[in-house]
C-alpha cells in the first residue's frame, strides 16, 4: 500500500512545501522547549533548596548493625557536618600515639568539635552538585533572557549544556565506585583538630556520598614497618586461634591486608576497616528529582535532534 498527493504536486513543489512544514515544526518545537524550561528551573530549584542550609538539618545514624564496630551519629547542615559523636571499638588496637594507646575492645570516641575556630568538615560531594546545580540554573537563565529562541543551533548547544550539568550533579549524588573510594581515603585526610579531642593520627575517619547515603570508613593504622606478632602464621597466631576457640570472631580480613599507604605523611598499614551507612532523606529526593530531570531535557534533546535532521 502506497500513498500520494492529490491532486499531483510538482517534486519541486513538495520539497518547498516540506520545508516550510518542518519550518513551522521547529518554530512551534522551539516555542514550547521555551516553555518547558520554566519547569526545569523550578524542578532544579527544588533540587537546590534540598541540598542547601536553609533545608534545616538532617540527623543521621550512624551505626554497625551486628557489632558494636561503630556507633554513634552525625548532624548534616547543607554540605556541612556541624555535630556528632562516634564510638569506635576495634577488635585489634591501634598502634600507640603520642604516649598513648586504644586497648583492643575499649571504646574510642571521636566528637565532632563545636568551637567556632574549629576547621569544618565537609562533604565534598554535596558541594560539587550544588554548584552543578546552580550551573545549570545558570545556563537556562542564559537560554531564557540572553539568548536568542528563535536559533535552533543555539538551543540545541544549551541544552546539551544543561543535559551535561544534569548528569553530573546526578552522578556526583549517586556516588563514586568502590575502587575510587577506596583509593582517595588516604589523600582526604581530616584535620586532626575537626574532633575534639583530636583524633589520632592512628584512626582514619573518612565520610563520602555512595547512593545518595553517607559512607562512613574508618580504619585502624600502623606504620608499614611494623613487625607481625611474633605468635603469628600467616596472620592467625595462637592468640587468634585461642580467641576462636573461645567462641570470639577471627581477626577480620579486608581487602587492604598487605597494602602500604602514606597517610599524613607516614607510611601505615591498615589493620582493620569498618564501613557503615545511613540513607539521607534530602539526598535521595534530590537525586530522584535530578533523574527525572535528566530525561526531560534527554528527551528534549531527541525532539530537536530529529527536527533538525541530526538523528541517524
Amino acid at each position: 500500500m502506497s500513498t500520494a498527493v492529490w491532486p499531483p504536486i510538482d517534486p519541486e513543489d513538495l520539497i518547498k512545501e516540506e520545508e516550510a512544514s518542518l519550518a513551522h515544526e521547529l518554530d512551534w518545537l522551539l516555542s514550547y522547549l521555551q516553555e518547558s524550561l520554566a519547569s526545569l528551573k523550578s524542578g532544579l530549584e527544588e533540587c537546590a533548596a534540598l541540598l542547601s542550609p536553609d533545608k534545616g538539618a538532617s540527623t543521621l545514624v550512624l551505626s554497625s548493625l551486628r557489632s558494636e564496630s561503630i556507633k554513634g551519629y552525625v548532624t548534616r547542615v547543607g554540605a556541612r557536618i556541624l555535630k556528632g559523636d562516634v564510638a569506635l571499638k576495634f577488635a585489634t588496637p591501634p598502634s600507640s600515639s603520642r604516649g598513648s594507646a586504644v586497648a583492643a575492645g575499649a571504646s574510642q570516641k571521636l566528637t565532632i568539635s563545636g568551637e567556632a575556630q574549629a576547621p569544618t568538615l565537609t562533604l565534598e560531594a554535596v558541594t560539587a552538585a550544588r554548584s552543578l546545580i546552580n550551573a545549570s540554573l545558570d545556563v537556562i537563565d542564559v537560554t531564557a533572557w540572553t539568548g536568542d529562541a528563535t536559533d535552533a543551533g543555539f538551543i540545541a548547544g544549551q541544552l546539551r549544556l544543561l543535559f551535561e550539568n544534569v548528569q553530573e550533579a546526578r552522578q556526583t549524588l549517586k556516588g563514586t565506585s568502590a575502587a575510587q573510594l577506596r583509593r582517595r581515603w588516604w589523600e582526604d585526610a581530616y584535620d586532626e583538630s575537626v574532633f575534639d579531642p583530636p583524633c589520632p593520627p592512628t584512626i582514619s575517619f573518612h565520610l563520602s556520598i555512595a547512593d545518595a547515603a553517607l559512607v562512613l570508613q574508618v580504619r585502624a593504622l600502623e606504620p608499614a614497618n611494623t613487625p607481625p606478632h611474633a605468635d603469628s602464621i600467616t596472620g592467625f597466631g595462637i592468640r587468634d586461634r585461642l580467641a576462636v576457640a573461645l567462641g570470639q570472631s577471627k581477626t577480620q580480613t579486608h581487602e587492604e591486608i598487605g597494602e602500604t599507604f602514606v597517610y599524613r605523611g607516614r607510611e601505615v598499614r591498615v589493620k582493620e576497616k569498618h564501613r557503615v551507612e545511613s540513607q539521607d532523606p534530602a539526598l535521595l529526593s534530590a537525586m530522584a528529582k535530578l533523574s527525572g530531570l535528566e530525561h526531560s531535557v534527554a528527551m528534549s534533546r531527541r525532539a530537536l535532534d530529529t527536527v533538525m535532521g541530526k538523528c541517524d
